[in-house]
């Protein structure tokens, strides 16, 4: 190889590193640039469900919510809440999550009265479908157990056993429909915080708190969050976690 092939060859490969790099700035820039969004979960809306932890990390493509929520936010997945956690962003979607601990409960309300949104789907009974058996802990949280917040923000989940199967919508009033199966219902009680204000609406399936600065909007249901069968049910499930995204974070 000629002096002069070998410098045009180093040159051109110079060109092409800073262009990838140029690319991978302008990624990162980007990512910066969307609000953090914390996502406090069971079910597999960050990770695909899977048996073992490679298999997760194995490329891919990810759960539509996921990729719904980065158009709009920087994803922080936690499996803890802990003052160090929930500093990391003022807004945080908790679906189905665990049951909390004491502490945690108490770091989730400060955080809230701080100024925190809280988008939160709470099912009294889960109806995806799961690849692990009953009583695998990989299995999302099938009856979600929130009654010490809910309390504290004056909020009763019920679970009506008598209701019909099948899949129904409940209007968020306006042009988009919420769709759930069998729904839990939030009933308001008294005590708990002396300024927490919550408005109830959706035949009891959505409650709007305000809480100090900060505010949570609770769905009793997680049907929303399901796999989407094809191209369309994305699109009309993407419409609705947009709007509810709306609702909690403005």
């Amino acid at each position: 190889m000629t002096a002069k092939r070998a410098a045009w060859t180093a040159a051109a490969l110079a060109l092409v590193l800073g262009v990838a790099l140029a690319a991978l700035a302008a990624l990162r820039g980007e990512a910066r640039a969307r609000p953090a969004l914390l996502v406090f979960t069971t079910l597999p809306i960050y990770w695909n469900e899977a048996a073992e932890v490679s298999q997760m990390l194995r490329p891919g493509e990810p759960p539509w919510v996921r990729r719904e929520l980065e158009q709009r936010h920087r994803l922080v997945p936690v499996d803890a809440l802990d003052a160090a956690a929930l500093s990391e962003a003022r807004t945080m979607v908790m679906a189905q999550p665990r049951p909390l601990a004491p502490a945690e409960n108490v770091v989730l309300d400060d955080w809230v009265a701080a100024g925190g949104r809280l988008l939160l789907f709470a099912d009294p009974m889960l109806t995806a479908d799961s690849q692990f058996p009953v009583g695998d802990r990989r299995r999302p949280q099938a009856v979600v157990l929130l009654s010490p917040i809910l309390a504290r923000w004056g909020l009763r989940l019920e679970f009506d056993e008598a209701q019909p199967s099948g899949m129904r919508i409940v209007g968020l009033g306006d042009a988009a429909g919420l769709p759930v199966e069998l729904a839990g219902r939030f009933a308001a009680v008294p005590g708990g915080r002396g300024d927490a204000r919550c408005a109830i609406a959706g035949d009891g399936v959505i409650a709007r708190c305000r809480v100090g600065r900060g505010g949570v909007t609770a769905i009793a249901d997680a049907a929303l969050l399901d796999a989407a069968t094809d191209r369309r049910d994305r699109a009309n499930r993407a419409g609705v976690l947009a709007r509810l995204e709306s609702l909690a974070f403005s």
